[in-house]
Order: structure tokens, then sequence, then C-alpha cells
């Protein structure tokens, strides 16, 4: 470790790194609570579109897709209300329509193919100055927000008809819910890419749930094994030579199968 911790670039692929497992795993518990868990796969399938839409135009693709991934956030909440689609009907729907549009202009683009090809897949070595910093602060801001929100999230998650009679307006923490999922599935990108974007999301809160007590220490021990994910991951590797999005996919896959025999011999928080 001391001398993985010698380079630079490790630095910053932590600090993004942990940052993003922080608020993927805090939302994950709430999307997993409520049924939710495939619109991750969803907006990481839209996100190609956005970074498509960003290497195209030279720009920034984060900068690009997280406005692109929100409005597409917010059509899947439109679809879902106003054409009586379920769910996943509405999220398989955008996503289709993203993935398509991403083929497209990769198509039309020909130059940039190798730079999707990083964003697919993810490296988490790779992140710039610029992208850590810019993870770092959304991170904090949707970390804030959920801490703040928590209880009605909270109410919304368990009965969300018992919290609108309570008087919880559901339609605007349902659009708050789905704007900060935007922003998480678009930093995790660069960490794991977008085929395994959903992971980072759904397992470590499937494993918190087995083993915690309680929302918010629910939400603590998937915060806890996402970031111990990412520095295993990174270790991995590195000293491994394999992909740092798969590796860290492989830690959180192993933390889930240990909750079993803890949960078992009544290791609960």
């Amino acid at each position: 470790m001391p001398e993985l911790l010698s380079y630079g670039f490790v630095w910053r692929g932590l600090i993004a790194g942990c940052g993003v497992a922080v608020i993927c795993s805090m939302l994950g518990v709430v999307l997993v609570l409520r049924r939710l868990s495939l619109i991750g796969d969803g907006l990481a399938h839209v996100s190609f579109f956005g970074v498509a839409v960003g290497l195209l135009l030279r720009a920034t693709p984060v900068f690009v897709a997280i406005p692109v991934v929100m409005a597409s956030s917010l059509g899947i909440l439109k679809l879902a209300q106003r054409a009586r689609l379920y769910g996943d009907a509405a999220i398989g729907m955008v996503s289709a329509a993203g993935v398509a549009g991403g083929i497209i202009l990769a198509s039309r683009g020909g130059g940039f193919n190798v730079d999707i090809f990083s964003y697919l897949f993810g490296n988490i070595l790779a992140v710039s100055a610029a992208e850590m910093y810019l993870s770092a602060a959304l991170s904090a801001a949707v970390a804030g927000i959920m801490m703040y929100y928590h209880r009605l999230l909270l109410s919304v998650s368990f009965d969300e008809e018992f919290a609108a009679v309570s008087g919880v307006n559901t339609g605007n923490i349902n659009t708050l819910l789905a704007l900060l999922t935007s922003v998480a599935v678009v930093l995790t990108i660069k960490i794991v890419g977008m085929l395994l974007t959903s992971a980072l999301l759904i397992i470590p809160a499937v494993t918190a749930i087995q083993l915690g007590r309680g929302f918010r220490v629910t939400m603590a021990v998937a915060a806890v094994l996402a970031v111990g994910s990412v520095i295993a991951g990174m270790a991995l590797s590195f000293y491994g030579n394999i992909p740092g999005g798969a590796a860290i996919v492989l830690v959180n896959i192993i933390f889930f199968f240990l909750s079993f025999p803890l949960k078992r011999f009544g290791a609960q928080l």
C-alpha cells in the first residue's frame, strides 16, 4: 500500500471513487427499498448518449452527460405518470433510446470511439484532476441533500401512499431522488464504467440491508462497504493488472456473500 499511495493518479482515483461510492450506496438503499434498482442501469445507458454528445462537441463528457441524464430521469417519471407505464417499462424505453442515440453519434464521430470505450468499462486509475474535484464537490452536495431530506426519503421508501396522506409531497421527493441518482450515475461511469454502474448502486445496498438495523445504520453500513470495495478494488487493479471497475464490483460481490454467514451468526449492526 505505501507504494500504491505514492502515485498522484492513485490519490485522484481514491478521492473520486470514495466520494462516488458513498452517494451511490446511500442512494442505492433508497432505490432498492423502493424497487427502483433498474433505474441506475437505465440511466447508465442514457449516459452513453450524453458522453457521445460531449465527445462529439469536444467538451468534457461529464458536464454534457449530467443534464442529459437528468432530463432522461425526469422523462422516465413523466412516462410512468402520463403514459401509465410501469416503472421498468419506462426505464427500458428511455434506456433503449439513449443507447440508440449514442451508437448513431459514435458511428458518425469516428475518431472518438476509443474514448467511448474507456467510459464503457471505466478506468479509476485515469481520473483527471478536474474530474476528481468535480466528483468530490458533487458527491458532497448529493450526500448533504440526502442527509437533509433523509426523513422524507425514509417515509416515501417504506409507504409512499401513507406519506402522501400524511402531507409529504411525494412528487417532489420522487423528482429529487431521480435527479440525485442521475448525478451519481454520471459520476460513476468514470469509476466502474457504464456497464457496471448499477452494481455500485445495488450491491452495497443489498449487502447493508442484510446487516443493518434501521434506515440510518443501513445507509452508513452501505457507505462503509462501498468505500472499502473501492480501496480494495484499486489495490487489486494496480497489483493484479486487471480493470479497476471489474475489481471493485468483484469485491462488492465478495462482501455480499460474506454477509450471509455474518447475518446467520447474528452479526447485525
